[in-house]
């Protein structure tokens, strides 16, 4: 998507969108095609302009442009000729025939790394990286394509390979490419890596050796509700490392000279993905609307829970072994139950993420700022703010992580046509929704939905068993 915002009223005056497909080789694979994600952004600043063209709008009036993306997707591509050399491999999507797909392809090469940390621990790295070692995040992908892709490992040799996340590949081709592109990335992007030490701000040695060998006030926190879910909460200037099973990421750095904001952040693989389960795989919905008129009419999910572990738990737990679970059923339970339950799990997995970080942080967030496809689910909307006891504030504008880049972009230095300080921000319009149950009720179906992911831990494993010759097979 490309957008166009006025800088004064933060105004959307044009945009473009296009989808950009997937593919999945194997089973727990999810990959795309890096030229075919620079048709998709030259055909939509293209369309974009356009349309400008037709609002009698010069597009000279542009100043700069920023860059939002999926941080983890990882590409490498050859600096001489240009070419990708594999497909980019991604985090999380929905396949063709509606089955959600988080790639896991690089799970052997975590384990190996984890079992080379001394005491086996995942959070050997985090005390520079801010993360587990985990499938989630980009090195670990760069492992794989040096292990399996022997294009990518020929070029590294030869000294010609470019490694980077999406921002990386489209600044390096739209900068001139193989013609003296500009090959960087931003300390946020950096940071997801697994390779860069966010308290020197700096690539660390000992981490890319590793891999060789194997909002703007602290305090304010928001929820982008997609696929996934991906709570960020601003805590200034110093990394808060997480206790709770939390990621501390670089939030931004607006300028050379400015100092670093981090956030801790708490990210959910299944939200608004479980609606698309209950609408493709199992019918009980016709439509992503209809989930919300299904699960007004009930108005409770009469003690069901739905923990969507489809292909494991992030955050707080990051437990792979994790599956989904409906658990509660009674011969009374109907699709409408289930719709509110599915509902219901997407604000179930933001709460636990919240609670890990007022417990990190020590204070206790007043609100939270909402954005991202689901939230136009004003049932939902309402849900979170009863299940997290505090108000949920959702911006009539939904576009709000294309205003973001935009805002950074014309901050930047050399373009001033937007100011960050806190007297200059455009007011943009909001809807609030206020808690409206006991919290004591609140408190109880939290609990219910603890104990739903208590049963769902633990069910895939690779323990051998035998079957009646004798013959030993291994569970998957």
């Amino acid at each position: 998507m490309f957008c166009v915002f006025n800088a004064k009223t933060a105004e959307l005056i044009s945009h473009h969108q296009v989808e950009i497909n997937q593919s999945f080789p194997k089973e727990g694979w999810v990959e795309e095609d890096p030229k075919e994600i620079m048709q998709s952004v030259y055909e939509c600043m293209e369309r974009t302009c356009e349309k400008l063209c037709q609002l009698n709008i010069d597009v000279a009036n542009i100043k700069a442009v920023g860059v939002t993306n999926q941080r983890e997707t990882t590409l490498v591509w050859d600096k001489e000729t240009g070419e990708p050399l594999y497909n980019a491999i991604g985090q999380c999507n929905i396949d063709q025939k509606h089955h959600i797909w988080l790639d896991l392809r690089t799970q052997s090469t975590v384990e190996s790394l984890i079992n080379k940390a001394p005491g086996r621990n995942k959070n050997h790295l985090k005390h520079k990286t801010g993360l587990p070692i985990s499938t989630y995040f980009s090195a670990v992908k760069l492992r794989w394509l040096l292990d399996y892709v022997d294009e990518v490992h020929q070029a590294v040799l030869s000294k010609r390979a470019m490694f980077g996340t999406v921002d990386s590949w489209i600044i390096w081709c739209l900068t001139g490419g193989r013609n003296g592109g500009v090959h960087c990335t931003d300390v946020s992007n950096a940071s997801r890596t697994m390779l860069f030490n966010i308290h020197t701000m700096d690539w660390d040695p000992e981490l890319s050796a590793l891999v060789g060998q194997m909002c703007f006030k602290e305090g304010q926190a928001k929820n982008t509700y997609g696929t996934g879910c991906f709570l960020l909460r601003n805590t200034g200037t110093k990394p808060v490392m997480s206790d709770h099973g939390l990621l501390t990421t670089v939030a931004y750095k607006l300028g050379k000279d400015e100092p670093a904001c981090y956030a801790l952040e708490g990210s959910v693989a299944i939200a608004g993905a479980v609606v698309r389960w209950l609408k493709d795989n199992m019918g009980i919905v016709q439509s992503s609307e209809e989930i919300e008129k299904l699960a007004a009419a009930a108005g409770t999910s009469y003690g069901c829970y739905f923990v969507p572990a489809f292909s494991g738990l992030y955050a707080p737990y990051w437990e792979p072994s994790a599956r989904g679970i409906i658990c509660g059923l009674t011969q009374f339970t109907n699709r409408n139950h289930l719709a509110f339950a599915a509902l219901e799990a997407v604000c179930f997995q933001t709460r636990e993420i919240l609670d890990a970080m007022n417990q990190d942080s020590g204070v206790p967030l007043t609100q939270l700022q909402v954005d991202g496809g689901m939230t136009s689910n004003r049932l939902l909307m309402q849900l979170q703010a009863d299940i997290l006891c505090i108000p949920v504030v959702r911006p009539t504008m939904s576009e709000t992580t294309a205003l973001g880049a935009a805002m950074a972009a014309g901050a930047a230095e050399g373009v001033h046509v937007w100011s960050l300080s806190p007297c200059h921000l455009p007011h943009v319009t909001s809807e609030n929704y206020e808690p409206q149950i006991n919290p004591d009720e609140s408190e109880f179906r939290f609990a219910r939905w603890k104990k739903a992911v208590q049963k769902a831990m633990n069910w895939e494993t690779t323990e051998p068993f035998y079957n009646t010759n004798g013959t030993q097979l291994l569970l998957h």
